[in-house]
């Protein structure tokens, strides 16, 4: 290769790098607020107020209300209403659920977006 072509190839790689860096960044960002998101508004099993009483497309259904409301207020009465359909449901069946859910569990009973330890918070 001649020296000026290789070099003229090296100028254009190295432009390139400069110019699809903040692109990558931006992309990179974006996954990681992805994931972030949907970390966020997972709701396992077990932090479902009364899940052994419901079928999988119950606790399904639920996630999806949790996950559509526009609120916390909504949030709120979702999680009052099931409350209640699930304390009826466990008497029905001869069981008694705790009056409250375990504190420090589910959607809304956290620190929420943002809360926590985050980048750098480690001792």
């Amino acid at each position: 290769m001649k020296p000026q072509s290789f070099r003229q190839g090296l100028l254009a790689t190295a432009l390139l790098t400069v110019l699809a860096g903040p692109a990558m960044a931006a992309d990179q960002t974006r996954t990681q607020d992805q994931t972030r998101s949907q970390d966020q508004t997972q709701i396992r099993d077990q932090d479902i107020y009364g899940h052994s009483l419901m079928t999988v497309q119950e606790r399904n259904e639920y996630r999806n209300k949790m996950r559509a409301a526009k609120s916390l207020e909504e949030r709120e009465r979702i999680r009052k209403e099931h409350h209640e359909q699930m304390k009826a449901r466990a008497k029905e069946r001869g069981m008694k659920l705790p009056d409250e859910p375990p504190a420090g569990r589910g959607p809304g009973s956290g620190m929420g977006p943002g809360g926590g330890m985050g980048p750098g918070g480690r001792r």
